[in-house]
């Protein structure tokens, strides 16, 4: 199976493209056309207007997560793409704040209410299972938290009543794609840890080769324990290609860049990828 992927936003940015602090992604796989998130704002759409890239009548959107960033771009981009089903957690709703380094807790949900989203044509199909979109496509579903070395911060805040508590981030969840040659997985954030993302994605699969990661790691404050956890955990499941993203950070990056050497990609703004990669 041949997988074509466009990274519409990003942080970092491919020669012609704008950048923003999101994620969004184009996948274009078993006769679909999936927009996996939409950015913080204006990058996906006029990142996909450089690239030439039509949203109009795609065949679905798959959100990762209820945050901004990987929201905010979904109300300009529904006038593009027509109505269309948007898959995801129900727990994209809930009402998300952050709180970083001490400083005030702000808003950092989805910007717009459900109503006008549908009212642009949004179709939402809810579920904390997997959701499959085609034969090779499906989305992962609520991740357990399985591993002992993976979390979600304590600065990432839900309201809960007049309280802000701690949010689990059930909502996070990924695309699987099921080429014959492996999984390619799209991740989000990966909030609730890239390895336990991979982990759901075999279970839900039933299959153990895993081709691709591609996306947020969620890393960028990981210590160098959970970097080399996560890294042996990523080489033990026999991972073939990682492309990382938005959340990793730099540290990340370059720590994951030494390990898995050719095999690492950053997956920046208005880059194309073709899978399978040239051997």
């Amino acid at each position: 199976m041949d997988i074509n992927i466009t990274i519409l936003a990003e942080n970092s940015v491919a020669p012609g493209g704008i950048g923003e602090w999101g994620f969004s992604a184009l996948v274009e796989a078993d006769g679909k056309r999936v927009l996996f998130d939409t950015g913080a704002g204006t990058a996906a759409l006029m990142n996909a207007a450089t690239l030439n890239v039509d949203l109009g009548g795609i065949d679905a959107i798959v959100l990762s997560h209820g945050h901004y960033d990987h929201t905010g771009g979904l109300y300009d981009v529904l006038a593009r793409t027509g109505p269309v089903t948007v898959y995801a957690h129900p727990d994209i709703w809930t009402s998300k704040y952050g709180s970083l380094d001490g400083s005030p807790p702000r808003f950092i949900g989805i910007a717009q209410r459900r109503e006008a989203l549908e009212a642009r044509g949004a179709t939402f199909s809810l579920s904390a299972g997997p959701q499959r979109l085609s034969d090779h496509l499906v989305t992962t579903g609520e991740v357990p938290m399985t591993t002992e070395y993976e979390s979600v911060e304590e600065y990432l805040k839900v309201k809960s009543g007049d309280a802000l508590v701690h949010d689990p981030l059930a909502d996070d969840l990924s695309l699987i794609i099921e080429a014959d040659y492996g999984l390619v997985v799209l991740l989000g954030c990966a909030h609730r840890g890239i390895v336990n993302n991979l982990l759901q994605a075999k279970q839900v699969t039933g299959r153990d080769d895993i081709y691709a990661a591609i996306g947020g790691t969620h890393l960028v404050h990981a210590t160098r324990e959970r970097l080399e956890s996560t890294a042996g955990a990523l080489l033990e499941m026999g991972v073939h290609y990682l492309g990382a993203a938005h959340c990793t950070g730099f540290k990340a990056s370059a720590y994951l860049s030494e390990v898995f050497g050719e095999r690492f990609f950053p997956a920046n703004a208005a880059m194309k990828l073709k899978l399978p990669f040239p051997a």
